[in-house]
Formats: C-alpha cells, sequence, structure tokens
C-alpha cells in the first residue's frame, strides 16, 4: 500500500462511506499491481469521491417496496429478507455501499417479530433470499436459528442463501455449516463470483462440498470496467463455474450506487460484449458445445440483466429493450422498457 493509498483509506473514515475492509484470503488472491482484477474489487479508489450526476443511495429502489423493516417484496413469489449488515469483505462495486456504510446487526428478536407476521399473511411468497451484507458473516446459530423460524412461520418455504463467502473465506463451508443447509432443504446458495481467478483450490474445494451436501449453488456476476469486461474472461470463467457443477445465473449490468461510475461499461459495449460471450459458449461455438440448460441457453450462460434504477425491477438486456434515449443533464440516457410497460433511464456512459 502506498502512503497516498493509505492516507485516502484514512481519509475515508468517519465520512459514513462504504468501510475498506478484505479478508486474508481473498487478498492473497490480489497481485500488486493497482490494475489487478481481484485488487480492484476490494481496494478504494479516489474515483469514489467523484461526483456522478446517475448516482442513487437506494440503486433499486428496495425502500420502495418495503413490506417491514428489513424485508423487501418487490417481485409477487419471493422476498427479500436483508438478515445481516456486514461482510467479510467489502467490494467496491457494491449496490448496497450506502446501507453498509452504517452497522447493521444480524436480524432477531424484535426485528424479525414482523418479517414473520408478513410471511404468515402472504401465502403467496414461495422463496426467501436471504442476504444483508453477507448472512454468513453469522455464526451458525443464529443462521441456522433464523431458517428455523423462517420454516416454523412457512413450512416448506424455499430459502435462496445469498453469500459472497464462499469466495472470500471459504474455510466458513465447514462441515458444520453444510449440515445446516442440509437440514433446511429446500436451500439454494447464490454466490457472488467475478473473475477466474476467485476459483481457486479452497474456493472450490468449499463449493464442492456444498454440491456434494445436495446444496445447488447458483453464480451472479457482475460485469465490471477493467475487471472481467471480456469474452475471453468471462467464457473462462464460466467455464469453470460448469466444470464444478455450478450453474451460471446472471450478468448483471452495474447498478446506479454512488462511488461506482469507474466500474460501469457502456451499455452498448456490454451488449456487444454478450453477444461474442453467446457465440463462445454456444453449441458449435468457438470452442465447442457447453450443452443445453433450457430453451436457447448454453448451460455456461447467464442472463446479461440490470436492475432498472430506481425500483423499476429486473431485465433481461438486449438490443430490443432500449426503446429510446434521450438527454438529461448528467448526460445521454437510455430508455429500457420494465416489466410494467414504462421507461426507465439509464446512463450511456459513452
Amino acid at each position: 500500500m502506498s502512503p497516498g493509498e493509505a492516507a485516502y483509506i484514512a481519509a475515508m473514515r468517519g465520512r459514513g462511506l462504504l468501510p475498506f475492509g478484505v479478508s486474508p484470503f481473498y487478498a492473497s488472491l490480489a497481485g500488486p499491481e493497482k490494475t489487478d482484477p481481484i485488487r480492484r474489487q476490494f481496494f478504494p479508489d479516489p474515483r469514489e469521491s467523484l461526483p456522478d450526476p446517475f448516482a442513487l443511495d437506494d440503486p433499486l429502489g428496495e425502500a420502495r417496496h418495503r413490506a417491514v423493516p428489513r424485508l423487501v417484496h418487490q417481485y409477487r413469489d419471493r422476498a427479500l429478507l436483508l438478515a445481516g449488515g456486514s461482510c467479510a469483505g467489502y467490494c467496491r462495486h457494491c449496490f448496497r455501499r450506502v446501507w453498509l456504510a452504517s452497522p447493521q446487526g444480524f436480524i432477531g428478536g424484535a426485528e424479525l417479530g414482523p418479517v414473520l407476521g408478513y410471511l404468515k399473511t402472504h401465502p403467496e411468497i414461495r422463496e426467501i433470499l436471504v442476504s444483508g451484507g453477507d448472512p454468513l458473516t453469522a455464526a451458525d446459530e443464529k443462521l441456522a436459528g433464523l431458517f428455523r423460524k423462517l420454516r416454523e412461520a412457512r413450512p416448506g418455504i424455499g430459502l435462496r442463501l445469498c453469500t459472497r463467502a464462499p469466495v472470500t473465506n471459504p474455510a466458513r463451508l465447514g462441515s458444520g455449516l453444510i449440515d445446516i443447509l442440509r437440514q433446511y432443504r429446500p436451500l439454494r446458495m447464490a454466490i457472488h463470483l467475478n473473475h477466474p481467478r476467485e476459483l481457486a483450490d479452497p474456493v472450490r474445494l468449499g463449493l464442492k462440498a456444498c454440491l456434494d451436501g445436495g446444496i445447488p449453488v447458483l453464480v451472479q456476476t457482475v460485469l465490471l470496467r477493467g475487471i472481467n469486461d471480456n469474452p475471453e474472461t468471462l467464457e473462462e470463467l464460466f467455464r469453470g463455474c460448469l466444470e464444478l457443477g455450478l450453474k451460471p445465473y446472471y450478468l448483471f449490468q452495474p447498478d446506479l450506487a454512488p462511488g461506482t461510475a469507474h466500474f460501469r461499461l457502456p451499455l452498448k459495449q456490454g451488449l456487444a460484449l454478450y453477444r461474442d460471450l453467446s457465440a463462445r459458449l454456444t453449441p458449435g461455438g468457438p470452442r465447442g458445445s457447453a450443452g443445453k440448460d433450457g430453451p436457447g441457453l448454453p448451460a455456461g450462460l447467464p442472463v446479461y440483466a440490470v436492475d432498472l434504477p430506481g425500483g423499476g425491477g429486473k431485465v433481461d438486456l438486449r438490443e430490443d429493450t432500449i426503446a429510446g434515449e434521450r438527454q438529461e443533464r448528467g448526460g445521454k440516457v437510455y430508455l429500457l422498457r420494465g416489466p410494467d410497460g414504462r421507461l426507465w433511464p439509464y446512463p450511456a456512459d459513452e
């Protein structure tokens, strides 16, 4: 760490910003260069302080869909539980960076009661996404206690554990945790994985233990400028996932969180990259068959998607998703058609 970098990190303290934090394991994956794709994901960058006219403190509009504190009900058949407010390491591209800038404990007691009450009266909710922060920063007994109470409120409800811990702290996937996850099936794990170097041997072993324990693992990836914004890197990542038995699920265009504009790839470039990636992972493409998983989608190809800024919902990104463009004070924006038919602006960044 250079003196200038140390000074910048020191200046962040006490300003209500996303803290600097990284696990020793994840830091060990990084090279010394400032442009290293692992290092850039956890090391603060002075560009986080630059003004961004498109930035939103709540880029997914979760407050609009908050049913009770800590529970977001935006989609009919599933709800999001913000179970914890800390992480083993803080990704600099985090879309909840404003929420995580203030200490948040693991949910329990008085906070959990309204959540359970809401679930009991909304049988249309079939799955709970347990997220945060990272729920796996909590001890096993706290996690098991939460799962038990959710199932008591709604027997049989599906659980989706959203976590980065298998990558930042693979030792967390010990036999005790795997036994808990097995006990509360139907349960699947959704992990955040951005670069093939993150599939180090300890990560592979931890994820294999989950799969061997009957826990399906979905992979969500964020398309990040200078980190994985080329088809070769993403092809290597998603083929590596397939070899392990993981399912590439979503490739996300970055959300409009403050301090993250330098990670955004222009949307048209993202669409072009996805076309190239699709050809590489499609049967008969440059490296042969990847197999099929659903109508028309190669098994290794995730859906390219974006959460419409401000709460418009998740949409697949294709050329026909862009319904127009216009100029705003911050610059050119594309108008993306949401599930409700409304048009939602997303910066062109061109």
